[in-house]
């Protein structure tokens, strides 16, 4: 179930993207003939006045169709109603809008789930540090660290009960480069010894592909209004989105050392899975965290995405007049090529990791 709930929130955010694409061109008075959630043959269909509305076989995925691509339409070529007849602000609005409904849809997931689960009023800490390996390849991984893992004490030093442990840890972590370091670990309530040594990274620390969170429970108070609400709200999808950023920023700057955290849809749903199985709340936000992802991947400069075709809008606002149909063609379509290129190796990688490890595909299949 908690797959099936993982796989929903991706199914939602898609369509949260499509339907401000399709909104943005319905209030303008554009032509849509098509909306579509999902990929493959199609399972569900409706057809409106205008718009053939349809539900495919594979949720992972969507498209709003307009009667300029479309080769058999009726609409007549110069239809001021048409997409491509439309100035280059209405356009624009129109496919800037998805991302914008996917950054809209993550801030009120924040509100619904603070209004639900409460305001954040303390922690509660317990001894050590919870640990998560990035990936197999991972310095971390190989040396037996697994997800779920509390990391108790780092060369005899103990990990004290308060927030100052993840700091401590990541200290000794970056202080020791080509360094053996030995960890004293937590596993189903058994202790036991590992010794790993990090890489030495791109900025001369220590890295061994780990992710770090205290070992602590938060403890929840109702909100004293909605204002309140809506504030946290704020200040949460802002560290998020700057988050975020700072991550592609960093892929695109070290992408040798960053590369190995770029995750598929299949590891996508392994996390969302988890979260969901952990607690059925912090699907909210991993919804957030997604629909903030999903936007800023859609808003990048590349063939094939929004940003691709805001890049071509841009260079038409400039010139006067678009660019020519075969050049954008060319690109998009290389594009495309690329994107599916990329997301089957992801799939292909990451199904092949899951497989490895019986208790996850075990559970899957349950």
């Amino acid at each position: 179930m908690s797959v099936l709930a993982a796989i929903a929130v991706l199914a939602v955010l898609i369509l949260v993207h499509e339907l401000g694409h399709f909104v943005a061109a319905r209030s303008q008075g554009i032509l849509v003939n098509r909306f579509s959630l999902g990929f493959g043959p199609v399972v569900l269909k409706y057809q409106g006045k205008q718009t053939e509305y349809a539900v495919r076989a594979f949720p992972l995925g969507g498209f709003v169709g307009f009667p300029d691509d479309d080769p058999d339409s009726d609409v007549p070529p110069n239809d001021p109603n048409l997409l491509r007849n439309r100035p280059v602000l209405d356009r624009a609005i129109v496919i800037s809008a998805g991302v914008i409904a996917n950054l809209i849809f993550a801030y009120l997931v924040l509100v619904l789930q603070l209004g639900i689960v409460g305001i954040p009023k303390e922690l509660t800490y317990k001894a050590g540090v919870a640990v998560q390996p990035v990936n197999q390849e991972s310095v971390a991984y190989q040396a037996g660290i697994r997800e779920g893992d509390i990391i108790l004490a780092v060369n005899g030093e103990e990990l004290p009960a308060s927030e100052k442990s993840t700091p401590l840890l990541t200290k000794e972590i970056q202080t020791h480069p080509n360094q053996q370091i030995e960890l004293t670990i937590l596993r189903e309530n058994q202790q036991q010894t590992l010794k790993l040594t990090p890489k030495l990274g791109a900025d001369g620390k220590g890295v061994v592909g780990v992710a770090l969170s205290p070992n602590a429970t938060a403890i929840y108070r109702r909100p004293n209004s909605p204002f309140e609400i809506f504030g946290i709200a704020a200040n949460r999808f802002q560290q998020l989105f700057v988050g975020t950023v700072s991550g592609f920023g960093q892929l695109i700057t070290n992408f040798q050392q960053t590369a190995g955290q770029v995750s598929g849809p299949v590891n996508i749903v392994k996390i969302g899975a988890k979260l969901a199985e952990d607690n059925s709340a912090n699907l909210l936000s991993f919804a957030a965290i997604i629909s903030i992802n999903l936007a800023i991947i859609n808003i990048l400069p590349l063939p094939a995405l929004d940003g691709g075709q805001l890049a071509f809008l841009l260079i038409e606002g400039l010139r006067g007049k678009p660019v020519p149909a075969r050049i954008q063609e060319g690109v998009m379509q290389t594009g495309l090529v690329l994107l599916l290129g990329l997301g089957i190796f992801l799939i292909v990688k990451e199904t092949t990791q899951l497989t490895s490890q019986l208790e996850w595909v075990q559970r899957l299949f349950q």
